[in-house]
């Protein structure tokens, strides 16, 4: 939003219209501070999340099945992420050229932040759940978790479904078109919501950050709480500290994503609660500020699960030594020629036997 004590109606040419006493706030003061931060943080971002999100990728395609829900559940967040980090270059790239690819890359690249922010927080909710009901609930669920792996599967097909449904009007009305720029100079291209008619604008820019707030964040909290307080409760009980270990490893996974998520749910809140209010030009920069700050921080969950996964849980560890020296076997091969070839293939072979007898292959990806 552009304007300083305003309200603002959208219309179908994409321009805002302002009720003003002073010249619009320029929000744009920043503008080289932004463009800074997104050519340092974020490639940073796209790169360790790129890198993390393949290895467990690669990990479950040629390394490690997946054979309990969990292992379904994490493949589809790291599939999620991975979409997310290749995306975020293209944003980057568009915003810092006024959208020059056109309305339908900004129709699809904003959609796809949607879907993975839907379906990110959703999969870790059905990972809470999945644990409770293998803890709290081992006895009565051992028929059910027979066929843990077509049920994780359908519940995952239903979650990218839902992400999907929940994304259509972000693609809807989300359109490339020039806007004022609020320095006096000419008008820049921006990707944002656009609007036929005023009441269909207030609308939807009440209802989509609501429910990415309500469905995309809170919900899937109230799911970990109520889920994880009774794990923990049964852990109590029967103070089993393998189980409290692994659940430890969960509880970090999901308490960085909230971490991460909180801040930026909390300012877009608040942000939709005053959409339609009258504020100062000082309250609208401090509001568009702290949005950017809090978007950043929500991109950098797409870089942290590889990492717990790598320093937590034993079997991504193991895994994760394996392609490394896979590689490293791969490099000598073709370093050394035909010649030492065999002796490198021995040591490929001994080398993958010595982790393989290591490690649980039949536990869940949180076993410690």
């Amino acid at each position: 939003m552009n304007g300083s004590d305003y309200n603002i109606d959208y219309y179908g040419d994409g321009e805002e219209s302002y009720d003003y006493d002073e010249m619009p706030c320029d929000l744009n003061g920043n503008h080289e501070t932004e463009l800074m931060v997104q050519a340092y943080v974020h490639s940073i971002i796209c790169i360790l999340g790129f890198l993390g999100n393949i290895l467990v990728i690669i990990t479950f395609a040629f390394y490690k099945k997946a054979k309990s829900m969990t292992d379904v559940y994490l493949l589809n967040v790291a599939l999620a992420d991975l979409l997310l980090v290749v995306a975020l270059p293209l944003i980057i790239y568009n915003e810092r050229n006024s959208w020059s690819m056109g309305a339908w890359v900004c129709k699809l690249l904003r959609g796809v932040y949607s879907i993975n922010l839907y379906s990110c927080m959703l999969l870790l909710a059905c990972i809470s759940s999945d644990r409770y009901i293998a803890i709290v609930q081992a006895r009565r669920s051992f028929r059910f978790r027979s066929q843990a792996l077509f049920c994780s599967r359908l519940i995952s097909a239903a979650v990218w479904v839902l992400a999907v449904a929940l994304s259509v009007p972000t693609f809807l009305y989300n359109d490339r078109y020039e806007a004022y720029s609020g320095r006096g100079d000419a008008n820049t291209a921006v990707c944002y919501f656009r609007f036929d008619q005023n009441e269909t604008a207030r609308l939807v820019k009440v209802l989509v950050p609501s429910t990415q707030v309500a469905v995309g964040f809170f919900l899937p909290l109230l799911v970990m709480v109520l889920c994880y307080s009774s794990i923990v409760a049964t852990l109590l009980q029967a103070q089993n500290f393998h189980r409290h270990k692994a659940v430890r490893v969960v509880i970090a996974v999901v308490g960085v994503f909230i971490v991460c998520h909180l801040p930026y749910n909390v300012t877009l809140l608040c942000r939709t609660v005053g959409l339609f209010k009258k504020k100062r030009c000082g309250m609208e920069k401090a509001a568009e500020l702290a949005l950017r700050v809090t978007e950043t921080l929500a991109y950098l969950h797409c870089c942290l699960n590889p990492v717990l996964y790598a320093f937590i849980g034993v079997n991504f560890r193991n895994h994760f030594r394996k392609i490394l020296v896979d590689l490293w076997c791969l490099g000598k091969k073709y370093i050394y020629g035909r010649r030492s070839s065999s002796v490198t293939s021995e040591f490929y072979i001994s080398a993958r036997k010595s982790t393989d007898g290591s490690n649980n292959e039949h536990g869940s990806s949180f076993t410690i």
